[in-house]
């Protein structure tokens, strides 16, 4: 018997209603039938296979290409207090065995997998005894060769039609082209799917591109007038570090944001913002997937992004409560060779990604025919200085080996503690009695871990904390105490990426299977740096009606708000600039007053007021006045 749709989306997510599509979708798969949307970021994708998937009985299996985007739905759903699983890489297999068993004895009613699990015969079977209500295959454009981020691993995801040939099927993206939407249906035998397209059209986004010789005070400019919460995306971890320091020094409340901080500092910092106790977050582009935060007013693009599929996604985090928002790139000149460097000079050839794959294999000291289970952690500067590597070259290259399912490649800072006592044990007892103020600590550790008086052992920090009270660091320093006093070896290192071998070692036979594939993918490439570039050099066209109309959509009207259709706001400001000093001229006035006067925005007159001042053209009175400079 199906429960209430409506009442379920009250009751769990706290909505008194649908919008756009997600009704209509809704109930067409309650009918059974299968259906692919095409909905923008922040449409509410994951509420269309969510609300029917706990208004039916059973699971619903959900297909999912990034750890951090599956983690982050799992955590949302427990939340709510609805039961869902992840199968992501590292799992032991009796583990994963247990995992299993409770999607189908626990009445769980989510299974999130990533399509190189579905790959396993394990999962496959399991899936078969399942009572399945629904299968979702989120991110679908990954299964076009031609969509951006494409994973061949995703043309597995038909096996599904198999497994359960009775159960309705959605496929759900953000960022698909006509060419991508056809791959789709193709792909996924959905050729009688019902195809629902809410409009790409972000009305209350202004899109603007800002040409400029100084990119840092532009940025100040925008971010410190915009009156909510703002996203600066660059491309580099450095560049996250540098921009938010700058901002800081001009008294903005900013932080940075990317894979390579550690996962309590991601949530530290990512709580700041949605709090709204730092007004902007400097991140890479891997920030936002997952993350909702309606009240976005600005998305700066620091830098070129690889592809219009990315600029617009991540665009599209701006306004997602519908209020007027603004997404601006501000470019320079230079700009468009660097990103040229970074994206598509640094495209690795078969024979780079075959020397990689040795090396990174050689790097783990894994052997030619060998499987290893578990997530290696990879200190990827490290790596690349060892082997002489180019650091773009590589990253490239990795994702070529993660597309392909070589390898399963996620960003995660890791930090690995370890202890293995080599002092006899009259000797450990002797120093305890020396140590009296660390002793608790170290008679805690020897409880808590057996054995670590005769294997090297990982150790919790955080456990250690709680049972012990000591903060972290000040643990770090007791075990480092150890190990200079020849009671212990101690061992601690950090990570930026994880990685999972998915295949077991064949170095060239390994790539031969997919190497006629690397052509396109430069193919792609360079298509998407095309019309990522065409986006930025255009000046004739309303920006809203180029980005739909590269999604396969026409636009009914121009925006009228984009830098295009409407004099740029550099243009606005010296015409504003002007009139204010033909009033001032006549006699001091206040801002208020130059406001009314002029009928005038308040940040597009305290912008120009500023110019002003900084070009010592204009004073400002004991009385709070404005005055022609003598």
């Amino acid at each position: 018997m199906q429960k209430d749709v409506k009442q379920i989306l009250k009751e769990f997510w706290g909505h008194d209603d649908f919008r756009g599509s997600q009704r209509n979708i809704i109930d067409t798969i309650l009918n059974s039938k299968d259906v692919l949307a095409l909905m923008p970021t922040g449409g509410g994708k994951s509420v269309c296979y969510q609300v029917p998937a706990m208004a039916m009985e059973g699971i619903c299996i959900v297909v999912s290409p990034l750890v951090a985007l599956i983690q982050d739905q799992v955590n949302q759903l427990k939340l709510k207090g609805i039961k869902a699983i992840a199968l992501t890489g590292g799992i032991p297999h009796t583990e994963l065995h247990d995992l299993l068993d409770n999607c189908l004895y626990g009445n769980y009613k989510f299974l999130y997998l990533s399509p190189e699990r579905l790959q396993q015969s394990i999962v496959q079977e399991r899936i078969r005894q399942m009572n399945v209500n629904l299968v979702a295959i989120d991110e679908v454009h990954c299964i076009s060769q031609w969509g951006n981020d494409f994973r061949p691993a995703y043309l597995e995801c038909a096996v599904l039609r198999d497994i359960v040939p009775n159960v309705p099927l959605m496929a759900l993206t953000a960022t698909a082209t006509p060419k991508v939407v056809k791959d789709i249906l193709h792909n996924l035998n959905m050729e009688r799917a019902t195809i629902f397209k809410d409009s790409f059209s972000r009305s209350n986004i202004s899109f603007q591109v800002r040409h400029t010789e100084d990119k840092l005070y532009q940025l100040n400019k925008y971010v410190s007038l915009t009156d909510g919460s703002s996203i600066v995306y660059v491309r580099s971890r450095k560049m996250t570090l540098s921009l938010s320091e700058f901002l800081k020094k001009n008294g903005i409340k900013t932080t940075f944001f990317h894979g390579g901080i550690s996962k309590k500092e991601k949530q530290e910092r990512l709580q700041l913002w949605l709090e709204g106790k730092v007004q902007s977050i400097v991140a890479t582009n891997a920030f936002g997937m997952g993350v909702d935060k309606p009240d976005v007013r600005l998305v700066i693009h620091y830098q070129i992004p690889d592809s219009l599929e990315s600029y617009f996604q991540e665009a599209g985090r701006a306004g997602r409560d519908g209020l007027p928002s603004r997404a601006i790139m501000i470019t320079h000149k230079e700009d468009e060779e660097q990103a040229k460097r970074q994206f598509l000079g640094s495209l690795p050839n078969v024979d780079f990604v075959k020397l990689l794959y040795v090396k990174l294999n050689n790097y783990f000291q894994i052997s030619y025919g060998e499987s290893i289970a578990e997530p290696l952690p990879l200190k990827f500067n490290v790596f690349c200085q060892r082997y002489g590597f180019n650091a773009n070259m590589t990253y490239q290259g990795l994702r070529i080996l993660d597309q392909n399912s070589v390898i399963s490649l996620s960003e995660n800072f890791s930090e690995r503690t370890s202890l293995k006592f080599t002092a006899s044990k009259s000797t450990i007892f002797e120093y305890l009695e020396k140590h009296r103020q660390t002793a608790p600590i170290i008679q805690t550790i020897l409880r808590t871990y057996g054995g670590i008086t005769e294997y090297d052992t990982k150790l919790n920090l955080h456990l250690l904390s709680r049972k012990t009270g000591i903060g972290e660091v000040n643990l770090k320093k007791i075990l480092q105490q150890l190990d200079a006093d020849g009671i212990a070896t101690y061992k601690n290192a950090t990570s930026d990426l994880e990685i999972n071998f998915l295949v077991p070692r064949e170095d060239d036979r390994t790539i031969n299977t997919f190497a006629y594939k690397i052509k396109d993918f430069h193919q792609v490439k360079h298509q998407n740096m095309s019309a990522i570039l065409s986006y930025i050099d255009n000046s004739t066209r309303c920006r809203s009606a180029y980005i739909l109309d590269y999604f396969g959509e026409k636009a009914s009207k121009i925006c009228g708000t984009c830098d295009i259709c409407r004099p740029t706001e550099l243009q606005s400001l010296e015409v504003l600039k002007r009139g204010i000093l033909e009033l001032l001229e006549k006699k001091p006035l206040t801002s208020r007053i130059l406001e009314q006067t002029l009928q005038a925005a308040q940040q597009q007159v305290v912008m120009a007021l500023q110019e002003l001042l900084e070009d010592e053209l204009i004073l400002l009175t004991n009385g709070n006045t404005y005055n022609i400079k003598k």
